[in-house]
């Protein structure tokens, strides 16, 4: 756990103690624990049925397409990381997963992508990778469709389009960010 989480489980603690709710507290501690085991088999269910569709199209090719397709745009982001050939696979492989709603996938090769980039001396470039992964541009919102399933929603993909214009902005404004604030280099 990360050091804020166990600081606001604390900071709870306290709080109930002194407003004299520790009965509460602890109420809402079990209530706490009796969703997450009720949630929790319903989304990993959901994200094996995504990881096991994100190995079809992978195995199917359409991964690798999405991959080809994006190398352009790519090579305009990362002119360094292009140059090499696994960089560029890493750097394809990782946006295509984000682009697939596949976060979990995209992870490792976001870290060869990164470790590719830092070997390269593309410290700008890692920067726009950072960003383009925070963005998350997502075709399909797998995971936010996922949990929305998990949790009732009639129309989990209903969210497609808000996630699509956010996203869009996200990346706009960040791109924007990085290209000011490396002084137009990249």
């Amino acid at each position: 756990m990360s050091f804020a989480i166990i600081s606001i489980y604390f900071v709870s603690i306290f709080a109930a103690f002194l407003q004299g709710e520790t009965a509460a507290a602890g109420a809402a501690v079990l209530e706490g624990t009796r969703e997450a085991l009720r949630f929790a088999p319903e989304l990993a269910a959901a994200l094996c049925l995504w990881s096991a569709a994100g190995e079809l199209l992978e195995r199917g090719g359409a991964a690798e397409a999405l991959s080809r397709l994006l190398r352009p745009f790519l090579r305009l982001l990362f002119p360094r990381g292009a140059r090499d050939a696994e960089t560029l696979a890493a750097l394809s492989e990782n946006l295509g997963a984000n682009m697939l709603g596949l976060g979990n996938a995209a992870t490792p090769a976001g870290i060869r992508a990164v470790r590719g980039l830092q070997r390269l001396g593309a410290r700008f470039e890692l920067n726009t990778l950072v960003v383009l992964n925070t963005a998350s541009v997502q075709l399909l919102p797998t995971t936010a469709a996922s949990i929305r399933g998990a949790l009732g929603s009639r129309s989990p993909f209903d969210i497609t389009p808000a996630v699509w214009i956010s996203s869009a902005l996200a990346l706009a404004a960040g791109l924007t960010a990085v290209h000011i604030l490396n002084g137009g280099r990249s």
